[in-house]
């Protein structure tokens, strides 16, 4: 008896043999392209890392460059003491170097959360605390000189925004910063991402005396200049917030760990 291929059950039976082939397929392709999606990732991270500290550097040299240029990768606690360093170079699956710490996955996940539903800065604090996240820092060297590099991430207008910022071995003058951004619009809050917007924040300083104030203000145009501002972006004030939000949140995290720093380095002078 032949099959009958106009009917239903033919045609059901045909979808569900598609549906598993083209599904085998897909998954095949997702574990084989894996670890090339992962180096794609960790490339475009070195990149920006490397973009903080004013060094250009490509897909085809990132690896070569950031193990040239960034000489430790160090976890810190949020109450900045020292919890891992790595050196050399970077594997993707480890998950101890503090390269892998995904700070973009704690902010959505956890961070986030916290900030909007902190009455104060006490209970922010103790919410972070219990939560025992580690965030990264790296240690780099330029023309024998250090600097550190922070990432950081935040909420624009219509999603994501985040970045990373350098600063001198004073611990508070930026050196560089590279910003982007998932879905700003273009012409307005998307010009983070631009040279423009990120080249005015060379030689400014944190606000780590003023504690009235952010560590940092992206502020409208017209209003007045000082060390720790910028102008924002016109026609992307919430973007433009939103840097500022997450430069001022995320540098106070890193505060403790600064004055170590800066108290060892005394100590060597």
């Amino acid at each position: 008896m032949g099959i009958n291929k106009n009917s239903t059950g033919f045609t059901f039976g045909f979808a569900i043999v598609m549906v598993v082939v083209v599904g085998s397929i897909l998954a095949f392709l997702s574990i084989s392209l894996k670890d090339l999606q992962n180096k794609n990732a960790a490339d475009k991270k070195m990149m920006d890392i490397l973009g903080a500290i004013q060094v250009d550097a490509t897909r085809a040299n990132a690896a070569d460059m950031f193990e040239m240029y960034v000489k430790e990768r160090i976890a810190i606690d949020f109450d900045g003491n020292v919890l891992r360093i790595a050196d050399g170079k970077v594997d993707p699956k480890d998950k101890k170097d503090p390269f892998n710490i995904d700070t973009k996955k704690d902010y959505k996940n956890e961070i986030k959360r916290v900030v909007k539903t902190s009455a104060d800065e006490a209970a922010y604090a103790s919410s972070m605390e219990e939560l025992g996240l580690e965030f990264a820092v790296y240690r780099c060297e330029v023309d024998n000189k250090p600097y550190f590099v922070v990432p950081m991430v935040g909420t624009g207008l219509w999603g994501p925004i985040w970045g990373y910022v350098s600063v001198e071995d004073d611990m508070e003058t930026i050196y560089g910063a590279k910003f982007d951004h998932q879905g700003e619009t273009p012409g307005l809050g998307a010009e983070i991402k631009e040279s423009d917007f990120q080249k005015q924040f060379v030689s400014k300083k944190l606000n780590t005396a003023n504690t009235n104030d952010p560590m940092f203000v992206v502020k409208k145009a017209g209003q007045p200049d000082g060390d720790y501002k910028v102008d924002g972006i016109t026609g992307g004030t919430i973007t433009s917030k939103g840097v500022e939000e997450m430069m001022d949140r995320t540098f106070d995290i890193y505060t403790d760990y600064f004055k170590t720093v800066n108290q060892k380095t005394s100590e060597l002078r």
